[in-house]
Order: structure tokens, then C-alpha cells, then sequence
């Protein structure tokens, strides 16, 4: 049977890359097939697209990260899982008579300890985007991350979570079944477990969906990824009246990691491979493995109660501001 290769999803500001790329192997294949020795231009092109990468990944503006983080190809909750853990099992169900697969979770052995992992999962495709509701969690989705959560918590096992949401699915369904309940539900709980909590948004967190896995003892973030209280587009279109004002309100939110740092909402900023995650997940997935290590090693001897404490005034310290009109 015939197979058609994937075309690379190119964003508008990789463009220049692209084409230097490009030529670059067309030179290669043009030397090689009339012999002639290029390799010194073929150094010189490979250094200056180098150059190139590095500028245009380094001036990105967050309308343009926004882009990164949705990227399709952008590794995803189960990629992660799959890539920095020794063993995994995935667990179903919230015991309620649901499984959302827009959230998954389950036990791992990460780093010779057992933890629990679990997150937002998108798909690959239009079929597995619709399959998995776009990484919007349902009520159900939500109460099955809570159901391993607790298991986690009464078994003593730290909590990975990785966020990677537009936000809760928000449809009537969703909120008939008591959405908002199943969010609240969650963050309560969340600052009650004496297990560390690590949560890291490794493409969008959006809303009270991301929220919803997002109370821990560290946040740490890609530097490529976003978080934000709405969407840009939605803000804009509530603000201005406009969607494809949806830049300007990108700037306005401040959903870059860089600027969650900067307002003390953020714990870790984690640097991304040359080109983003998609470019290369498996050195994005070490760049986590170690980060989650290294955070690990600090919350673990904290007492459960000191763990509870300091994570009760993270988040009161939050929105904290000084009037100085």
C-alpha cells in the first residue's frame, strides 16, 4: 500500500527558516550529483541557519507563542509520560459511569519512586482532536484526575500534572453536569493533599479547565508555552468587540512564561530546544525529566503539613499589589 509522508506544519515566522533549510539541501543534492565539493558553503549556510533559529525563537511575541503552544505536532501529556517515565499504567473512570479521554492519568515509576501522573491530552489529528474533545475536560474528566489524586495522596506518591488545555469543555451538557462544581471540587482538594504537587503547562493553559489540575507546590512552565485566564480571541471579542484583535489582547493578558515570572506567578521557566518542543520532544522530555527531578528532591523532605502550609500562601500571595497612586 502506498504511503503519503506528513508535509511539516510551518508557522508564518518560520518561513525564512524553512527556505534557508531548503536551500540548503537542494545544494546538497546539487554537489552530489555533479561532484563538486560545497561543503565549505554548505558550513557557512548550516551556521547561518543556526543564526537564524535562534533569532527568530528568541523575539517571539506572545501572539506567536500562542501559536507555538497550539502547534499540532507540540508533544502532548501522553508523549511526556511515555518519554520520562521507567513504567506506566494508565487508569480509567471517574466511578461515576465516565471516562473522558480529554484527561488522562494513571501510576508511573518515575525516577525509582512510584507517582502518579495525569493531564490534559489533545489529538494528533482532526479525528483524535474530536475524539478527545481538544483537551476540554468534561465534569467527568475532572473527577477522575481528583479520583487519582486522592489515590496518590493516601498511598504517599508525589503528583505530575501537565497542562495543556484551551480550556473546560464548555458546552450545556458539560455544565449540567456540574462543571463548575467539579473544578471548585478539585482545587479545594488539591491544596488539602500532603504529597508534593508539581504542575507544568507544557502548551496552553487556559481558564479554570487548567486550573482545574493546576494547584501544587511548584509551577513550572515551557518558555515557549502560555497561561491565561481566557483565550485571547475570547478576550478580545469581550473587550473590543473584535477577535482579530486577539494579538493585542495577548499582550495585554500577560500569558507568557517570562511574564508570569515576573509577577511571581510562575516557579521555573523550562527552556525549550532550539526550534520549540516539536522540534525535538525528546529533548524537551529531558529538560522536564530533570526539572521534575530537581523539584522533587526539594519538596520531598518537607513535612506534609509544611507542604500544605506553603502551598496555602503561594496562592494568597497571588494578585497581591501595591497602589502607589
Amino acid at each position: 500500500m502506498a504511503t503519503t509522508e506528513r508535509k511539516p506544519l510551518l508557522l508564518d515566522f518560520e518561513k525564512p527558516l524553512i527556505e534557508l533549510e531548503s536551500r540548503i539541501d537542494q545544494i546538497r543534492e546539487l554537489a552530489a550529483e555533479n561532484g563538486v565539493d560545497v561543503s565549505e558553503d554548505i558550513r557557512q549556510l548550516e551556521t547561518r541557519a543556526m543564526q537564524l533559529r535562534q533569532e527568530i525563537f528568541s523575539s517571539l511575541s506572545p501572539a506567536q507563542k500562542l501559536q507555538l503552544a497550539r502547534h499540532p505536532r507540540r508533544p502532548s501529556t501522553l508523549d511526556y509520560i511515555q518519554a520520562i517515565s521507567d513504567e506506566w499504567m494508565e487508569l480509567h473512570g471517574d466511578r461515576r459511569g465516565t471516562d473522558d479521554p480529554a484527561l488522562v492519568g494513571g501510576v508511573a515509576k518515575f525516577a525509582g519512586r512510584a507517582v502518579v501522573m495525569l493531564g490534559h491530552q489533545k489529538g494528533r489529528d482532526t479525528k483524535d482532536n474530536i475524539a478527545r474533545n481538544f483537551g476540554m475536560a468534561s465534569p467527568g474528566g475532572y473527577r477522575k484526575a481528583i479520583r487519582l489524586m486522592d489515590h496518590a495522596n493516601r498511598f504517599g506518591m508525589p503528583i505530575l500534572t501537565f497542562i495543556d488545555t484551551p480550556g473546560a469543555l464548555p458546552t450545556a451538557e458539560a455544565e449540567y453536569k456540574g462543571a463548575g462544581e467539579a473544578i471548585a471540587y478539585n482545587l479545594r482538594e488539591m491544596f488539602r493533599f500532603e504529597v508534593p504537587i508539581i504542575c507544568t503547562v507544557i502548551g496552553e493553559g487556559g481558564s479554570g479547565g487548567a486550573l482545574g489540575i493546576g494547584v501544587g507546590d511548584r509551577l513550572l512552565m515551557f518558555e515557549h508555552s502560555v497561561y491565561t485566564v481566557a483565550t485571547p480571541e475570547a478576550c478580545a471579542a469581550i473587550l473590543w468587540k473584535d477577535a482579530a484583535k486577539a494579538s493585542q489582547a495577548a499582550v495585554a493578558l500577560k500569558i507568557t512564561a517570562s511574564d508570569l515570572k515576573n509577577l511571581g506567578i510562575l516557579d521555573q521557566i523550562l527552556p525549550e530546544p532550539n526550534g520549540g518542543a516539536h522540534s525535538d520532544p525528546l529533548g524537551a522530555a529531558t529538560i522536564l525529566k530533570q526539572a521534575l527531578i530537581e523539584n522533587l528532591e526539594a519538596l520531598s523532605p518537607m513535612s506534609g503539613q509544611e507542604r500544605r502550609k506553603m502551598r496555602y500562601q503561594k496562592f494568597r500571595r497571588l494578585g497581591v499589589f501595591t497602589d502607589k497612586s
